[in-house]
């Protein structure tokens, strides 16, 4: 019983610890605050390429978080970059991966694609 405690308080700080470094390194934006910026930015979608294909942001390159490692150097560090996926969690996985390679001007789209209200491409 006391490790079962144990390992649940390690994951309890973890998951704190986790979500307050990702609330540093990367700027939630509401939908409003998103569409005032992405245009001059770098529009990431961390989605699977089926999602992406599903629907989209206007404007947005498929990178999806599996291959973000590969496909770095396809990202300006000089430019902003904002991130989006379906609700929020892997963008925010992809900026802390982003953050620790440098890259600083990190913003994702407060609960994700489901909630983009704005113009979709679909393929």
């Amino acid at each position: 019983m006391t490790v079962l405690l144990i390992v649940l308080g390690a994951i309890i700080v973890y998951s704190v610890v986790t979500y307050l470094m990702q609330r540093k390194m990367v700027k939630a934006l509401t939908e409003e605050e998103f569409r005032a910026g992405y245009r001059k930015a770098q529009l990431i979608d961390v989605r699977e390429p089926d999602e992406y294909a599903a629907g989209h942001i206007l404007g947005a390159r498929n990178i999806p978080l599996t291959q973000l490692r590969l496909r770095m150097k396809e990202l300006r560090k000089d430019q902003p970059i904002y991130l989006y996926c379906q609700s929020g969690l892997r963008s925010g996985r992809a900026a802390q991966i982003l953050y620790r390679k440098g890259y600083r001007d990190l913003y994702h789209l407060k609960g994700g694609f489901k909630q983009w209200t704005g113009k979709v491409k679909k393929k």
